[in-house]
């Protein structure tokens, strides 16, 4: 403030004016924001599509039908009627929402039945429900580190496992994707007084790679390291019934901790934690996320108890994902397509040029064909991607269309000639899209 006096009979009377100060309004950021609109004024815009009607392979978007191949509904439950029956008659004994927490109010026969079920399946002590897979990764990380422990992470995990290393007290150590060796020299640098939790992803949700998890077991038992595996992606395709990675390896006693979804090859939401009865009663107690938000709804519970007993009742749909895995990455690599290090049903289609994974997610839209995107930051800057999925329940015609139509679109738009594709090639640093190809090309806006 400055201070300003005016004289008078009586004294001085002293005056304070307020400096002009400037006030950080937090919403600016939000004004300012157009990383999306340059996109959409191009016609290329491919987040948030409305589906209107989903039946089976297929979705119906604004009226026309599109073969989807970016869902990870790996064994086709998502619309299977058993399922679906099963949520309906959970939603009439139960209502629509259990209107609480399972901490208090909200714990129903259908969670403990689901719990017992999975702990059965997973040869597993005890069993965790969380309402989302996010939660049940944050739930573990917040709830069983303190801030002298750390946490080695792979690089390239999932976004709620980063999410919860940000949550959590525990000091975050990355290290390079899928190394064991880099793993161990992390985990050298740090003393034995230490708390140590590794945690990978059993398949890696972009590149489709499985984790190397005997290797890595290995090194964390060598230095006292307990093992966290996330099995989103692995549960319903790997192991000898569809248990995960971990049963995948036969590791499951040399595991401590195993967190999983509904959301893809069980087709609802939801996730979970197995472990050690121990552990898992200390974060049904201690999991602020589990604690404190409304128990899975019972829709949800009733679905998923029918999805895992048809994926243990019907082997064959395991088979025939595989089968459709196979064809597929088999037929991408014929077409010429680097689809990376893939394992698994995710099969990511390196594109390249930011501009060109957009103009191609289009063309395949307009095609007929459902598939998203993956543009930096998701991936490195100049190696885009068309991140696929494929189910059992895809029919080898609709699989030869898909390879049939990215083969036309990947020589329309010159895909084989972009930096990416080009050995020894010389990745760019810039922090934006190339959207300047559209204007140099003259590409026509899809």
């Amino acid at each position: 403030m400055k201070e300003t006096t005016n004289g008078h009979s009586n004294g001085h009377v002293h005056h304070f004016e307020e400096a002009q100060e400037t006030h950080k309004d937090i919403f600016t950021k939000c004004y300012e924001f157009n990383q999306h609109t340059k996109a959409q004024s191009l016609g290329l815009y491919p987040y948030f599509r409305r589906i209107d009607a989903t039946m089976g392979n297929k979705v119906v978007c604004r009226g026309e039908t599109k073969i989807m191949i970016g869902s990870n509904n790996y064994l086709g439950l998502a619309q299977d009627e058993r399922v679906v029956e099963a949520a309906i008659e959970a939603t009439r004994k139960y209502g629509a929402g259990c209107t609480g927490s399972r901490f208090l109010n909200g714990n129903i026969q259908l969670h403990e039945e689901l719990e017992e079920a999975l702990a059965k399946f997973l040869k597993r002590e005890s069993v965790l429900l969380f309402s989302t897979g996010f939660f049940a990764n944050q739930g573990a990380l917040t709830s069983l580190l303190e801030d002298t422990d750390a946490i080695l992470c792979d690089r390239e995990n999932h976004a709620s496992i980063i999410d919860g290393c940000k949550a959590s007290p525990a000091k975050t150590i990355p290290f390079a994707h899928n190394s064991a060796d880099a793993l161990r020299r992390r985990l050298k640098r740090l003393p034995p007084s230490a708390g140590k939790f590794l945690v990978v992803d059993g398949v890696f949700s972009m590149s489709g790679d499985v984790v190397d998890l005997p290797a890595m077991q290995k090194v964390a038992k060598e230095y006292g390291c307990r093992v966290y595996v996330d099995e989103a992606h692995a549960l319903g395709v790997l192991g000898p019934k569809g248990e995960g990675t971990v049963h995948h390896f036969g590791l499951n006693d040399e595991v401590d901790l195993v967190m999983g979804t509904f959301s893809k090859s069980l087709g609802s939401m939801g996730g979970f934690l197995a472990g050690s009865k121990p552990v898992i009663e200390f974060l049904r107690h201690k999991a602020r996320c589990f604690m404190f938000t409304a128990s899975l709804a019972p829709a949800v519970t009733g679905g998923v108890l029918k999805a895992l007993q048809l994926m243990q009742e019907e082997p064959e749909r395991i088979e025939q994902l595989w089968k459709n895995t196979r064809k597929m990455h088999e037929g991408f690599k014929s077409l010429g397509f680097n689809i990376g290090t893939t394992q698994s049903p995710v099969v990511p289609i390196l594109i390249g040029s930011e501009i060109k994974a957009l103009q191609f997610a289009q063309r395949l839209f307009e095609a007929g064909i459902f598939a998203t995107p993956a543009v930096f930051p998701a991936v490195r800057y100049g190696e885009a991607i068309v991140r696929t999925s494929y189910m059992a329940t895809h029919t080898n015609d609709e699989l030869d269309y898909v390879l049939e139509t990215f083969a036309r679109i990947g020589k329309e738009l010159g895909i084989f000639d972009d930096s990416a594709y080009r050995e020894g090639a010389k990745r760019r640093t810039n922090n934006g899209y190339d959207f300047e190809v559209q204007d140099q090309e003259r590409a026509q806006p899809l």
